[in-house]
């Protein structure tokens, strides 16, 4: 049974520290009145990340989906405090004034996870990840401070893409597995692979020059990121974006390897690389 003790924040924050430990750990590094809806925004964005872990079918991941889309356009089924994510992340929605359409496009670019279609172009992956990770920055700013939010809207696009783009080279060993594939086939092309050659695995120097091109466009994006003047008071929402240069750099210099090798620091490493992120307001 539940503890009837705990609140819907203290749910939100439980759910990150099992599913997603640096955004986790990147709200207790935030100002303390804003930790709360942090954890309900990023708690949210967990629970549509793992959908695809929890089905086996495209379908009834789509029903997920369109609970939180029924939630947020005012017609969801049954009690919202029944879901303290949902109750949390409306009450958040509420007090800061954040534009529920950005959730909505969130959870209609996450309908890709759901199925094994290749990603196009790199403006499409760009689209992909500018409506989920920086769109996520984006709202973690508007709660921070609303009135600067609007000056970091650049920064948090390319921070995103960078942060997406590193998330992808992690978890590309599983996607391999699932067959699904995230690196746009026309960076595929321009290395001499095709969808199903990458999957297959076995031209471990074309593979390695296609995650090699894809990593640093990663790269790319965040030098783009850094170029852009961040305000102190919305930094906490770019925190995670410190992680990503470093799985860019390994991906770019294992290429093929990453298959067989964990890119991944570990915690501790995650940990110390935010807080100096946060004493340098550098991402």
């Amino acid at each position: 049974m539940a503890d009837q003790s705990l609140t819907n924040q203290d749910i939100c924050l439980a759910t990150l520290r099992d599913n997603d430990r640096d955004r986790y750990l990147a709200c207790l590094l935030s100002p303390e009145g804003k930790r709360d809806a942090l954890a309900a925004l990023y708690a949210f964005n967990a629970e549509l990340a793992r959908i695809r872990d929890l089905v086996h079918e495209p379908l009834p991941g789509e029903v997920r989906m369109q609970y939180w889309r029924d939630l947020l356009q005012g017609s969801a089924h049954g009690s919202t405090q029944a879901n303290p994510i949902a109750a949390a992340l409306l009450s958040t929605i509420e007090a800061h004034r954040l534009p529920s359409q950005t959730l909505v496009n969130m959870i209609d670019a996450r309908i890709f996870d759901l199925y094994d279609d290749a990603m196009e172009t790199r403006v499409s992956l760009e689209g992909y990840a500018g409506e989920t990770a920086s769109a996520l920055i984006q709202l973690a700013s508007l709660v921070l401070a609303p009135e600067d939010a609007a000056r970091t809207a650049e920064a948090a696009g390319h921070a995103g893409v960078a942060q997406a783009i590193a998330g992808l080279l992690l978890l590309m060993p599983l996607h391999r597995h699932r067959g699904q594939l995230y690196i746009p086939l026309e960076i595929l092309s321009a290395t001499g692979l095709d969808r199903d050659a990458f999957l297959a695995g076995e031209d471990k120097p074309r593979i390695s020059a296609a995650i090699e091109a894809f990593a640093g466009l990663g790269r790319d994006h965040l030098a783009k990121a850094r170029k852009l003047a961040i305000p102190q008071a919305v930094f906490p929402a770019f925190l995670p974006v410190a992680l990503a240069e470093p799985v860019l750099v390994s991906a770019q210099r294992v290429g093929a390897g990453l298959f067989e090798r964990q890119l991944q620091r570990s915690q501790l490493r995650r940990q110390v690389g935010m807080l100096l992120a946060l004493m340098r307001k550098k991402i």
